[in-house]
């Protein structure tokens, strides 16, 4: 019969983030037909818990389910071996979780963190095409540069092209650079950033919202882009086609309240780009001293918002 892991915690065999994050496992894969992960985000966050959802979701039956224990000792061992292995894992409710990303629907139930990380990060996502030009790749990392220079993190997806250039040039120019990727954080892809990746790791941030051994698949990078907006205090687009991850990101930057900056190359090239001119925040730079005005003013009143949000809370308002 299984041990419930409230017995393994009075015995001291494990800690409370631990336990929790066992409990979050077990209730991914345990979902209900039509239940998705956001369904179970959204009550572990309601509960404070993923132990007391866990406990709420098991303690009704009469007779447990042996389905349900078999997937609770799963969870057990998967998160043990997780840690012999050193992956790091973060769970919604944890301290490091993000906290900007916290705030967006999208947000996943776990992250895997390979580097350093921070629950406050003021990194700028600089994003575009794999098949970029030559005059775009050098935009993408003059940009990150100056970001760099300015102690702003640079925010990528670690893909070919645009994403490789600005990791790259933040990490020349001794920058802290993140990178949201689309598959497991036990994967390298594409193969050709191996190297890159394993640099970002020990010099900045590698996170995954997957399985550590999941493969690429196409959905993935969509909802990659959601997680990159979300991180981010606002999004560059250097260079983007009509149907490319770049396009996704900046829609949903816009839905999440995050400014967009669009270079007038993407302007003049793109439909899509020209749709979102009007949208609130969304911002058109004629060069790279307006991409770094539009990125300084989004971060003050970023910095302004949060100095009125602890005067109201020292307050007590």
């Amino acid at each position: 019969m299984q041990t419930p892991w409230w017995r393994l915690a009075y015995a001291g065999r494990m800690t409370r983030e631990t336990e929790e994050h066992i409990a979050l496992v077990a209730l991914l894969r345990t979902l209900a037909k039509g239940e998705r992960w956001a369904t179970v985000t959204e009550r572990v966050l309601e509960r404070g818990s993923a132990r007391a959802v866990w406990q709420e979701k098991t303690s009704d039956a009469l007779v447990p389910d042996p389905s349900l224990a078999a997937e609770f000792d799963q969870a057990t061992l998967d998160v043990n071996a997780w840690i012999t292995a050193g992956r790091q894992m973060v769970g919604i409710l944890d301290d490091l979780y993000p906290t900007r990303l916290r705030e967006i629907h999208q947000a996943p139930p776990f992250l895997f963190a390979a580097g350093t990380l921070l629950s406050e990060d003021p990194a700028i996502a600089v994003v575009g095409s794999r098949r970029a030009t030559p005059r775009s790749l050098d935009i993408a990392g003059s940009i990150a540069s100056a970001l760099a220079s300015e102690g702003i993190t640079v925010l990528s997806g670690l893909a070919a092209g645009i994403d490789a250039a600005a990791h790259t040039a933040a990490l020349e120019a001794g920058g802290r650079t993140v990178a949201i990727i689309g598959t497991g954080i036990a994967q390298q892809y594409p193969a050709v950033n191996r190297a890159l990746q394993l640099e970002i790791e020990q010099r900045g941030l590698v996170l995954s919202q997957f399985w550590p051994e999941a493969p690429p698949q196409k959905h993935n990078f969509l909802m990659r882009n959601a997680v990159m907006s979300g991180y981010g205090r606002a999004t560059v687009v250097v260079e983007a086609g009509e149907q490319s991850g770049a396009r996704a990101q900046a829609r949903m930057a816009v839905e999440h309240g995050r400014p967009v900056v669009l270079t007038d190359q993407v302007v003049a090239a793109n439909e899509w780009a020209k749709k979102l001119l009007g949208r609130p925040g969304v911002l058109v730079a004629r060069g790279m001293n307006e991409v770094m005005d539009h990125v300084r003013r989004a971060l003050d009143r970023e910095r302004k918002v949060g100095r009125l949000l602890d005067d109201l809370v020292g307050a007590g308002l």
